[in-house]
């Protein structure tokens, strides 16, 4: 962990690795390692919020044109291959509604242009399809994939090394 002093502001920012969370929160849940970085800020956390869809994007769009409120939007796509749930369009919208970051269990597009963006985006892989618009899914909903349970309202902490999931919000011993 690495602290640094804004001697303009007087504001202290910590930043924290989930190496670092994790060692000092040993309960928290690791995500498997299945999930590949594809957005522009590798570390970012918020409280969850969920879907559940299959092969259609409409639910997520509705979710990342709330309101984010610095949250990060969990995407239950089964781990289907067969088409992205998230381009830049619904990157740019995440960004300008004040999300965070967005995690698919499934695939992404536009993987350059969502490399650029002020954005954590985790997913499976890339497929140039776009998926569906029929508007099927749910919302605040318990999703189980990669070897962890996402709840609406818990804490994500993701960054290079990998993704922790908690009830409460983390801190590090100093």
């Amino acid at each position: 962990m690495r602290c640094s002093t804004n001697t303009n502001a007087a504001i202290i920012v910590t930043i924290w690795t989930t190496a670092d969370l994790s060692d000092a929160n040993p309960e928290t849940q690791v995500a498997a390692p299945v999930l590949r970085d594809f957005g522009g800020a590798r570390r970012f956390s918020g409280r969850i919020a969920t879907v559940r869809v299959h092969g259609d994007n409409t639910l997520v769009r509705a979710c990342l044109s709330t309101a984010g409120e610095g949250r990060v939007l969990v995407v239950g796509g089964g781990g289907s291959l067969a088409c992205a749930l998230v381009g830049d369009r619904l990157g740019e919208l995440a960004v300008a509604s004040g999300w965070r970051g967005i995690v698919i269990h499934g695939c992404i597009r536009d993987s350059a242009a969502l490399a650029e963006l002020s954005l954590g985006v985790r997913a499976l892989a890339t497929n140039p399809r776009r998926s569906g618009k029929g508007g099927g899914g749910e919302h605040d909903v318990e999703l189980h994939f990669a070897d962890v349970t996402w709840r609406p309202g818990a804490w994500l902490y993701a960054d290079a090394d990998g993704i922790l999931l908690s009830e409460y919000p983390l801190t590090v011993d100093e």
